[in-house]
């Protein structure tokens, strides 16, 4: 339970004695290991243990670290933690919860960015990259769509419809009319599976139809429709589908 977060931890110790991180050798401190190696050389809890700063009475950050993403099972889970949840943990409080939503936000930004620099047809990992990351952990299902120029350049990313655990309710009338508020000439739309299963439904592909029909009318083209989770986005493009 998340309640019990921190209660079972380990501290990098000699014998009975503890050892802060700075008692520790300096190729193995966090930050002087990135400092020294780079980023991707750390792991996820001595990258955390950074953020973290500092650690509890007996426990180093490092051990902190370790302990919240065992806790919450994953990184991806603990940056998509409620506030609630986050503070249940010894020496966590508000003040970190939202510096860790800041960097969530950044990280957000910085992929959008990366997307809305490129074309979006020829980077399809950046499309890819993006709705991962903003929907695909999501717990209810969202329905999103990237309103795109003629060059294929995202004029704007909104969230059109969102729904239950299993479904949610998507109107192509309601689509269409945005792609003529924002002046598309494309779209690419997407939508998550909580269930972490990206595989497309029938219901999906007869959704695509109706989109791409419905938006032909207003002469906007239906470019791609993505089926996300947190670890998968399936292009129905790139399955021949559209």
């Amino acid at each position: 339970m998340i309640a019990d977060c921190l209660q079972t931890g380990y501290s990098q110790s000699k014998g009975d004695t503890f050892m802060s991180i700075n008692d520790w050798p300096l190729a193995e401190r966090p930050r002087e290991k990135l400092l020294a190696q780079g980023a991707a050389a750390l792991s996820d809890a001595e990258l955390l243990a950074i953020f973290l700063r500092t650690g509890i009475r007996g426990m180093t950050a490092v051990d902190m670290a370790r302990q919240l993403l065992g806790q919450f099972g994953s990184l991806a889970a603990l940056l998509g933690c409620r506030l609630a949840d986050f503070q249940r943990c010894p020496g966590l409080g508000a003040a970190k919860y939202a510096q860790l939503m800041a960097c969530k936000e950044l990280a957000r930004r910085a992929l959008a960015e990366e997307m809305n620099l490129s074309d979006a047809l020829q980077s399809p990992a950046a499309v890819k990259d993006y709705l991962r990351w903003v929907i695909g952990r999501r717990d209810v299902e969202v329905f999103v769509v990237l309103f795109l120029t003629a060059q294929h350049r995202v004029i704007t990313v909104e969230e059109v419809f969102s729904g239950t655990l299993t479904e949610t309710r998507v109107y192509p009338r309601e689509v269409a009319r945005r792609c003529l508020q924002h002046n598309a000439a494309g779209v690419i739309v997407a939508h998550n599976h909580p269930s972490g299963v990206a595989e497309p439904s029938a219901a999906d592909r007869s959704l695509t139809d109706s989109l791409r029909a419905t938006l032909a009318l207003v002469d906007c083209r239906l470019l791609d429709h993505f089926v996300v989770t947190g670890s998968q986005a399936v292009s129905f493009a790139e399955l021949g589908w559209l």
